[in-house]
C-alpha cells in the first residue's frame, strides 16, 4: 500500500475540482453511503425527486482489503459507490455523500474524489469536523480559506458539516442539503435512505450466512 502516491492521486484530484454552481435547481438529488460485513463494503445509493420521493435504489457489493485511514475513505468505499452508482438508469443532478469534499487536508476527501472520477456534482456531508476553525456563524475556514459550514438539522442532534464535493459552490451546497432534510431524520433524505438500504442489505447478507452455516454444521462467527 502506498500511501504518498495515493496522496498524490488526491492531489491530482483536487486540482479538476470545480467549485461553480450547478446550472439552475437540481431537480433530483441522489445520496450514497456505506455498510460493512466482514471484508465486504456493501454501498447503496439513493436517488430522489424535488420533494424528496424515491425514484431509484441501487446496491453494490465490493470486497475491500483497505483499513479505515483518516482522510482515505475513497480507497476504502469508492469501488463500491460507484459500482452501485453505474447501475443507475439516470444519474441525479448532484449527489450526497457521506464524507467530506474539500473540508481535508489535501482538500480532496471521498466526495470530492467521486465527483471529479465520476463527473458528477457532489456535496460532503460529514458527521464529524476533520479539520478547520469555525466562527459563530457556522463558518469553517482552514488559514484564510473557508471551507465548509456547520449545519444544525435538529435541536437534540450533533450538527454535520458540508463542503462542496464538485460543480458545486459552498452556498449552494448548504441550501441543497437544507432543501433535502425531512422530519424527523437529521440527515438529507437520500442519506438517510441510503444509509438505511445499505444497513438492509448488510442484515440481509449476514442472516444469509449464518444460515448457510448452520445448514452445513458449522459455527457462525458474529
Amino acid at each position: 500500500m502506498d500511501i504518498e502516491r495515493l496522496k498524490e492521486e488526491q492531489l491530482e484530484a483536487a486540482s479538476k475540482v470545480i467549485t461553480d454552481d450547478l446550472a439552475g435547481e437540481p431537480k433530483t438529488i441522489g445520496g450514497c453511503d456505506c455498510a460493512y460485513s466482514d471484508k465486504a463494503v456493501i454501498a447503496a445509493v439513493v436517488v430522489c425527486d424535488a420533494n424528496m420521493n424515491p425514484l431509484e435504489k441501487q446496491t453494490a457489493v465490493v470486497e475491500s482489503a483497505f483499513p479505515y485511514m483518516l482522510g482515505m475513505l475513497y480507497y476504502r468505499e469508492g469501488e463500491a459507490i460507484k459500482a452501485a452508482f453505474a447501475k443507475l438508469g439516470k444519474r441525479p443532478d448532484v449527489l450526497l455523500v457521506d464524507g467530506n469534499g474539500v473540508l481535508h487536508p489535501l482538500r480532496c476527501g471521498m466526495a470530492s474524489q467521486l465527483g471529479v472520477e465520476l463527473g458528477q456534482a457532489t456535496i460532503g456531508v460529514a458527521k464529524t469536523r476533520m479539520l478547520g476553525d469555525e466562527d459563530e456563524a457556522g463558518n469553517i475556514t482552514v488559514g484564510k480559506e473557508l471551507l465548509g459550514m456547520e449545519l444544525r438539522t435538529k435541536e437534540v442532534s450533533k450538527p454535520l458539516y458540508i463542503s462542496v464535493g464538485h460543480k458545486v459552490s459552498l452556498e449552494n451546497a448548504v441550501a441543497i442539503v437544507q432543501k433535502s432534510i425531512r422530519h424527523p431524520h437529521k440527515l438529507p433524505e437520500p442519506l438517510h435512505l441510503a444509509h438505511r438500504m445499505a444497513d438492509k442489505k448488510r442484515q440481509a447478507m449476514e442472516r444469509e450466512a449464518k444460515s448457510n452455516c448452520y445448514s452445513k454444521g458449522q459455527k457462525y462467527q458474529e
